[in-house]
């Protein structure tokens, strides 16, 4: 069955097709009203609404950020019990690149997930109730750790997972120092106010390939180049404990860790209520679940207090 005959509903964001194009984005960047009583002042919610990411520093305690990095040792020690399909492996070895699911694997990682401190901003920007569209623990061990190529997340969670609009955000938790060195995320900051159409349809089962090697689905060098002239290219750096919260269509990617020391963070996906996905916009069939949150019971509940 052709992908034509599959999809015929109205699309702002056509992708995978035979060319490659810019297209603007037509959603809210800042689905809300800022206030006084906001989470976030005024001058961070107008940096995120520009650059399309924002850098929180010193939201957690000592406590919480040793308890979260000693959970993150346990869950890659190999004494879990991780089921098999929730772990991705480095393209040329066994050793672990991604954990999914962390909300199943790690009541830490759930609670985590759940925290005011992170989950009640993200709520604030997206103005809706939210649900985990996703989670992973993202390992990039010293020497050995592979780069994570430009694209922008929203291209494949549209093409692939179905999601409708771009009314999600990505938190990026660091459980380790990141600095200029040792692969820290990059961001074109605007580049979240474009939507790059890529060029070539899905294979089957994408994922397969795509999440050890992500070839497409991603923007040609032209693109990245026109990109990165208009908008430049940051890097989010931080003590463990930083997060990062990055809008769904910001170009972003990491170079690969020759340095010895280790780079680790925990990535939740927010995704709107109502913004829940649908059937893919650009794929024959949809990602298996762990990549993809197809049906959400309810809306997450956020909690308060600290992570114990």
């Amino acid at each position: 069955m052709t992908l034509s005959a599959v999809h015929t509903r109205s699309d702002d964001y056509p992708t995978r097709g035979t060319e490659e194009s810019w297209l603007e984005r037509t959603d809210p960047v800042f689905w809300g009203k800022w206030s006084p009583a906001a989470p976030l002042t005024r001058a961070q919610t107008e940096s995120f609404e520009e650059n399309g990411f924002l850098v929180l520093k010193d939201l957690f305690s000592t406590a919480e950020i040793e308890r979260l990095k000693a959970e993150s040792a346990h869950l890659r020690s190999g004494d879990a019990g991780l089921k098999s399909e929730n772990v991705v492996t480095e393209p040329n070895s066994d050793a672990v690149r991604t954990i999914f699911r962390l909300e199943d694997e790690s009541a830490v990682f759930s609670r985590l997930s759940r925290d005011e401190r992170v989950a009640g901003k993200v709520r604030f920007l997206l103005d809706d109730q939210l649900y985990l569209h996703q989670s992973r623990l993202n390992y990039k061990p010293g020497f050995t750790g592979k780069e994570f190529y430009w694209h922008s997340d929203f291209e494949t969670w549209h093409a692939e997972d179905g999601m409708p609009r771009m009314r999600a955000i990505s938190a990026s938790i660091l459980l380790t120092d990141n600095d200029a060195l040792n692969g820290p995320l990059m961001l074109m900051p605007g580049s979240h106010r474009h939507f790059v159409s890529c060029a070539g349809q899905t294979p089957e089962d994408n994922h397969k390939s795509s999440l050890k090697k992500q070839e497409v689905g991603v923007p040609s060098p032209d693109a990245l180049t026109a990109m990165a002239e208009k908008f430049g290219i940051d890097y989010a750096s931080g003590k463990a404990g930083t997060v990062i919260l990055f809008e769904s269509n910001t170009l972003h990617g990491s170079n690969g860790n020759i340095t010895p020391f280790p780079r680790s963070n925990a990535f939740f996906v927010y995704n709107a209520w109502s913004n829940r996905v649908e059937e893919p916009f650009a794929a024959s069939r949809p990602r298996p679940d762990f990549l993809a949150n197809r049906d959400p019971e309810n809306p997450i509940a956020i909690e308060s207090g600290e992570i114990g």
